[in-house]
């Protein structure tokens, strides 16, 4: 598809000339730029330009919006006139990443470890919780736990606490195979280091101030130098920074060793090498460091507990917009480790909560049934835990659901830690949580749970009417002007300055003149939910077009409708367009920056321009290897903008149970 050359130079000039520019690639859908200074682009003539559909910054890098089909030729034409260098989507990354500093690449670091391991702490922390129920005294009976009164129960509570306990007894182990992944070596070699710090022959480290105290610490004896015997159960730091360590190795190694002695020596080398470092060095450093911080913040939070309350509950949320939030599930994990449990963590609970309330408290606000409906998903998600469709959906949005859940939460932060509110593991961070908390505590945290749920309820309704007041009393004719989103192809940006695939569309209305309604089946089984649900911005905020995303519960693509293959990310193989034949296209887009496995895990079983029947299969994929690689699987189905005869687009979350579920209804102009 051609484009207008002179307004692609203008994006160059908008982000700061040619000369600001690192490194530039695209993916399906945008221009990546690892940009000198992101000071120097100018967002609004941007905004202008009608090729840019969205622009926003993340992980130092610069992304703008083009949209499928036309990105490439974008691409082609920026490379040409900047006569710059063709680059990867992770050549972009690396250069990013040199643009961060230090605390922003530790962050990312620890973001990309600690996140694919979330399923297993999470399951563990609500098996331990329910085991609290099974075994809390005073909850069912005076004084007494429900296995106390029921003997039966108690070996029945014990298996639950065995399953349950199994990821935090081997954490070390699961923070080995992440971790090692992310600095590029081997990750069963991971795993085996984090065994080897647990391992049973070593005096288990919950132990270990005991021992001290009486003098009965084991040590190794090397040639005179006394290596205390010690076990890191419970720890992060000792792992981490071992982890990195064998990664080295294992990675200088490999550059020196021949290829027919590298099964004989590489691996044996690195793990003895680490294994000697880890017990000598890096442990019992690391093992200060970590006593270190979880010491200082106890003693924070024993000296003015209000204060610290007040800070991490009313800020939690801003974190999560940041990124920064999943740093301290390191430091969770580290306070179990450390004391038996964490003060942290009923406030995440309790703030996840508050963004929910305060999403909900929109359905009586706003006007429009399409966000009304937002509202009440995206909260019954921060309800059980996951808050980025509440707050990057409706409440940053909107600003003041998310500044009311923010006081909330700091004053129920306040009133938690002032009572010693602890949480025996890490778990649902929503609602559930009250599993996580110790039975002791509930009372308390209950009270809390109270507050974030009515404190910005109440005072979003209040407000949010108030300012519709105040808007009907200034435009009587235009009310609720800030709570519409505009249907597909009423507001749309083209591209080319005209319709999307013109010709295509008016030899397709001819062919269906008397379609007026095209009926979208879902294109794999899963749960069908709003764009919002997308951890992308280029989704989540519709700057490419309407649609929705499937939670798939599957590995298959199929086509939604009766078509042609239009387009196929051949490298990557992880999108496509489909063209009906009333010219309506559409973009499946499976996972989200899944771009990066280069092609892995994907199979096409079409070919580009192919035409294809409704319920085909189109691609497969394996929902494993991309969830391992730290990539979400939700797979987003736009109606792209743009499109002349698209009048508007009917949304229909829900399961879909088989393919004939109908994920979208396109309305056609007559």
């Amino acid at each position: 598809m051609a484009v207008d050359r002179k307004q692609v130079e203008d994006i160059i000039t908008a982000i700061g000339g040619k000369d600001n520019i690192d490194t530039a690639s695209h993916c399906v859908t945008r221009l990546r730029f690892a940009l000198h200074d992101e000071d120097l682009v100018d967002k609004d003539a941007l905004d202008q330009n009608d090729l840019v559909k969205g622009q926003f910054s993340t992980g130092g890098q610069y992304q703008i919006v083009i949209g499928p089909g036309v990105v490439n030729t974008v691409y082609d034409e920026l490379i040409a006139i900047t006569g710059a260098s063709r680059a990867s989507k992770d050549d972009v990354k690396r250069a990013a990443s040199k643009k961060q500093n230090p605390l922003q690449r530790a962050i990312k670091t620890l973001s990309d470890i600690f996140i694919p391991l979330l399923p297993a702490i999470v399951t563990a922390g609500l098996l331990l919780g329910i085991n609290n129920i099974l075994t809390g005294p005073g909850i069912f009976f005076t004084g007494k736990s429900l296995v106390e009164v029921y003997p039966q129960w108690t070996d029945f509570a014990s298996i639950i606490n065995t399953i349950a306990s199994t990821a935090f007894t081997f954490l070390p182990a699961l923070i080995g195979w992440s971790a090692v992944t992310r600095f590029g070596g081997n990750p069963l070699l991971g795993v085996v280091l984090g065994l080897i710090l647990v391992h049973p022959d070593l005096l288990n480290a919950n132990n270990y101030a005991k021992a001290v105290t009486e003098g009965t610490v084991p040590v190794w004896n090397l040639f005179g130098w006394e290596v205390n015997k010690i076990g890191y159960q419970g720890q992060v730091l000792p792992v981490l920074v071992s982890a990195y360590v064998l990664a080295k190795i294992e990675k200088f190694l490999n550059e020196k060793i021949p290829d027919a002695f590298k099964l004989l020596l590489v691996a044996p080398i690195t793990l003895l090498v680490t294994g000697f470092l880890a017990f000598t060095v890096i442990g019992p450093v690391t093992f200060a460091i970590g006593n270190a911080i979880t010491t200082g913040l106890i003693y924070v939070f024993n000296l003015a507990p209000a204060l610290g309350g007040l800070i991490y509950g009313g800020l939690y949320a801003p974190l999560v917009i940041t990124g920064m939030h999943h740093t301290f599930l390191a430091i969770d994990v580290q306070l179990i480790g450390a004391q038996g449990g964490t003060f942290l963590w009923p406030m995440l609970a309790l703030s996840n909560i508050a963004q929910g309330a305060g999403a909900l408290a929109m359905l009586l606000v706003l006007k429009d049934k399409k966000v009304k409906g937002l509202a009440v998903t995206s909260s019954v998600s921060a309800f059980l835990g996951v808050t980025e469709p509440a707050i990057f959906g409706v409440n940053i949005r909107y600003k003041y659901p998310f500044v009311f859940g923010m006081i909330s939460s700091a004053i129920a932060g306040v009133l938690v830690s002032i009572n010693g509110v602890m949480a025996s593991s890490v778990g649902v961070g929503g609602i559930p949580g009250f599993l996580s908390i110790f039975p002791e505590n509930w009372g308390v945290f209950f009270i809390g749970m109270a507050i974030v749920l009515v404190v910005p309820f109440t005072l979003t309704v209040l407000y949010g009417r108030f300012m519709n007041k105040r808007q009907q009393n200034a435009a009587p004719d235009d009310s609720d002007n800030n709570s519409t989103i505009p249907a597909a192809g009423t507001t749309a940006k083209s591209p080319t300055g005209g319709a999307a695939s013109s010709a295509a569309a008016s030899t397709g209305q001819a062919a269906a003149s008397d379609l007026t309604v095209l009926e979208v089946m879902t294109p794999v089984q899963g749960k069908v939910v709003p764009l919002e649900s997308v951890p992308d911005p280029a989704f989540a905020e519709r700057q490419m077009g309407q649609g929705i995303a499937v939670e798939p519960s599957e590995g298959k693509i199929y086509a939604p409708f009766s078509g042609k293959v239009i387009h196929i990310m051949m490298n990557s193989k992880h999108a496509l367009i489909m063209e009906h034949a009333s010219g309506v296209q559409i973009l499946i887009h499976v996972g989200v920056d899944t771009v990066s496995l280069k092609g892995e895990g994907f199979t096409l079983r079409v070919e580009q321009e192919q035409d294809v029947e409704q319920g085909q299969l189109l691609m497969e994929f394996d929902r494993d290897l991309i969830r391992k690689a730290g990539y979400p699987v939700i797979t987003p189905v736009i109606v792209m903008d743009g499109q002349d005869m698209v009048q508007s687009v009917e949304e229909l979350p829900g399961e879909a149970s088989d393919l004939n579920y109908t994920a979208m209804k396109i309305h056609l102009n007559g």
